[in-house]
């Protein structure tokens, strides 16, 4: 069976509320205006710059005084909340428990700040996941959609490309995964639906994790 590459945020792990929660909390603590739950939604997905960024309704950080406090902030809360409502979407225990047993080698890829992604597998996913990659640009691994958390994971595990598949919930995940060389399953639960994914490229969704399972044990991704 083929490696398999997640992505984390709306793939594995409904971390929804907790981003907005540390969002909101920074947002709050400089003056500015609170977003909802489907803002935040729309706002994930490039790494945590881009989601204050956009919280903030500016470009780049220099178009307000406060960005790099208010995204301090915003690291500084999530650090301590992250797993506040955190939770695994229902049936990936299950699905990567089968992949474990399949033999299947496994890593995670995420925009999300590195030490978080760390924590948050060592939480949810360390019986099944020895390998888990966030962002860290400061080292020279570009966030994706560039193809270098991936090419690292598959480097950790000892597997080429050719032997890969990419799971992920977002166009981030598809451009990612283009990137790389290696096929995309498209997941419909996460932060982006059906119609989105489909517009931005997505060839093979899938609305379950037993489906996932399936079409894996198939075999027939990427052919």
């Amino acid at each position: 069976m083929k490696a398999v590459i997640f992505d984390l945020d709306g793939t594995l792990l409904d971390t929804l509320q907790d981003l907005c929660n540390s969002t909101n909390a920074a947002l709050v603590q400089f003056g500015y205006p609170t977003r909802t739950l489907d803002e935040v939604r729309s706002f994930v997905g490039n790494g945590v710059k881009l989601l204050i960024l956009r919280a903030l309704g500016i470009e780049k950080p220099e178009d307000c005084p406060d960005f790099d406090d208010v995204f301090a902030a915003f690291r500084a809360h999530y650090a301590i909340h992250s797993n506040d409502c955190t939770c695994a979407y229902p049936g990936i225990p299950e699905l990567l428990s089968k992949l474990k047993e399949a033999g299947a080698p496994m890593a995670i890829v995420s925009n999300k700040l590195d030490a978080a992604v760390k924590q948050l597998n060592d939480i949810y996913f360390k019986e099944y996941i020895s390998v888990a990659i966030g962002e860290n640009e400061a080292a020279g691994v570009k966030k994706k959609p560039a193809p270098d958390t991936v090419y690292a994971a598959l480097r950790e595990l000892g597997v080429s490309p050719k032997d890969a598949v990419y799971v992920g919930d977002s166009e981030v995940d598809i451009a990612t995964a283009k990137n790389a060389g290696i096929p995309c399953i498209s997941v419909t639960w996460g932060f982006r639906d059906s119609a989105w994914l489909l517009e931005h490229g997505a060839e093979r969704l899938y609305d379950t994790p037993e489906q996932v399972w399936d079409v894996l044990v198939a075999g027939k991704v990427g052919e």
